[in-house]
């Protein structure tokens, strides 16, 4: 007899329904704390830029309160950056990396840019190193229209009125081993879809918007990061994560239609970051130095253009 079955909950080809549902989220319990690891750093930031609390996510019995930093003195004459970070909680360098861009980089910015950094968009995904929210839902597929991800709700809600003066979004994430062997077949067996197994590349690489692709700011930002860490290569398809390489280091998502975070500005410059934390030729440091040079890079390109 042929098992087909690849992860632990559900029934080989059929959705999850509610039962299945619970029993995920039944299996996810903290390993590390937002509280302790994530809002300390915020508060720290509290004399020098204004951090404020945007939402709170509601997954009883746990709560957790959203924040964003912004630049002190916010200017409508100025253009305006985002940079987003833990989108999908368990990307480690996405936090970090913007949490230390704020530390160490976002003031040089001060009088050339109003600077909005949101850390840690998925608190509750953070804590249990996991990609989906506790709904068993992608947040970084639900920037939409009555949006069922809290997370992405939240999100839209803190920047639409800001949208208009903004000129660049970088999205920070990460490509992990974790996504192949947990997250991909959890996808699958939630969606009652068969598991296709993948490569996943090692090193950085760039989401560029196939319906506003912008060639140029990519390849400023890799030229940045390839100072840090090395650049991925394709695959003997000429792909990375299954989509054609357009240029070194550079594949391209529909991202409005796809629902992904870099969409909901509507900025001329927008771009995901993935960096490959399980690379034996990268250290967590260098990850988060690797966040650090892509977002001043992509903020310098953008205020020079």
């Amino acid at each position: 007899m042929n098992d087909t079955r690849f992860y632990p909950i559900g029934t080989p080809n059929q959705p999850w329904g509610a039962a299945e549902k619970a029993e995920w989220r039944a299996r996810q319990v903290p390993v590390r704390s937002y509280a302790n690891d994530v809002v300390p750093k915020l508060d720290a930031l509290r004399d020098r830029f204004d951090v404020t609390q945007y939402g709170t996510l509601d997954y009883t019995p746990h709560t957790y309160p959203l924040f964003a930093v912004r630049s002190k003195n916010w200017n409508p004459s100025l253009p305006s950056v985002l940079v987003t970070g833990g989108v999908h909680g368990y990307e480690t360098s996405g936090v970090e990396g913007a949490l230390q861009f704020l530390d160490t980089r976002a003031a040089d910015y001060a009088g050339r840019a109003n600077v909005l950094v949101v850390p840690c968009v998925s608190p509750w995904g953070y804590e249990r190193i996991q990609r989906w929210n506790a709904d068993a839902i992608d947040p970084n597929r639900s920037f939409v229209a009555d949006s069922p991800a809290q997370e992405s709700a939240a999100l839209m809600a803190l920047l639409a009125p800001l949208r208009e003066g903004m000129v660049m979004h970088i999205d920070l994430h990460e490509t992990t081993d974790s996504d192949e062997s947990e997250f991909r077949p959890a996808l699958a067996a939630r969606d009652g879809k068969p598991f296709e197994p993948g490569l996943i590349p090692d090193g950085f690489y760039l989401v560029d918007d196939t319906e506003n692709p912008q060639p140029a700011f990519q390849q400023a930002v890799n030229a940045a990061v390839e100072q840090v860490t090395h650049i991925a290569p394709a695959d003997d398809r000429n792909e990375i994560i299954g989509s054609a390489v357009v240029a070194p280091g550079v594949i391209q998502y529909p991202l409005k239609t796809l629902g992904l975070c870099a969409s909901i500005t509507g900025a001329r410059f927008t771009t995901t970051t993935e960096v490959y934390p399980d690379s034996p030729r990268a250290t967590p440091q260098q990850c988060n130095d690797a966040q650090v040079a892509a977002v001043c890079a992509a903020i310098d390109y953008a205020l020079a253009h």
